[in-house]
């Protein structure tokens, strides 16, 4: 019994400290690169036109989509899997198409699983109406649990389709392989970037 007890809490300890070490990851590497405001804030900017322009592409009818909406999210994520969890983070931006103006996003998510490695993805972020979008800039978003939906595809597996519609957003998600095929958010948290927002 004693035995087992000290197993027991030698176990919850070093899931503690493992959780401990990956949230500091998670809250550290939450920034663009760059070591100035205005290099970080180029490298959101390069970044956004590089994914808009991978998502063109990829499916040239967001364009017009994008165009016509009040306004839209661009994020770049970085995950990593190791053994029993996964550990994310990233950066964005929100643009107001009317009034032209940049809002500078954080992303982080944790989630447990099995396995190792790291992928990287981009997401485009359409709303739906400017309450939307308000609502995730001004309160940011969080998702629980598990949100995904499948994209169709032809018989030869390319991806014809990627969108999730949740809460009055459109999600395109993008891997280095062009449009995922399951566009999953899984405890993701969105935040404004108090710091770049000065």
């Amino acid at each position: 019994m004693r035995k087992r007890n000290l197993i027991r809490e030698a176990t919850m300890s070093l899931t503690l400290r493992y959780i401990s070490l990956l949230l500091v990851v998670l809250v550290t590497a939450c920034s663009a690169p760059g070591k100035t405001r205005q290099e970080q804030r180029a490298h959101i900017a390069t970044m956004k036109l590089e994914v808009l322009d991978e998502l063109y592409k990829l499916k040239p009818d967001t364009r017009a989509e994008i165009r016509k909406a009040p306004g839209y999210a661009v994020f770049s994520n970085l995950n990593f899997n190791i053994v029993f969890a996964s550990v994310g983070n990233g950066f964005g931006i929100v643009v107001d198409n009317a009034s032209n103006t940049n809002t500078y996003m954080k992303m982080g998510e944790v989630g447990l699983g099995l396995g190792l490695g790291a992928k990287d993805f981009r997401a485009v972020f359409v709303f739906d109406n400017r309450e939307v979008m308000t609502r995730f800039v001004d309160s940011g978003w969080a998702f629980g649990g598990q949100a995904d939906a499948a994209a169709k595809a032809d018989d030869k597996g390319a991806a014809v389709a990627a969108e999730v519609i949740l809460d009055g957003i459109k999600i395109y998600q993008l891997t280095g392989t062009g449009l995922a095929l399951q566009a999953t958010v899984k405890g993701t948290k969105f935040w404004k970037d108090a710091d770049l927002n000065q």
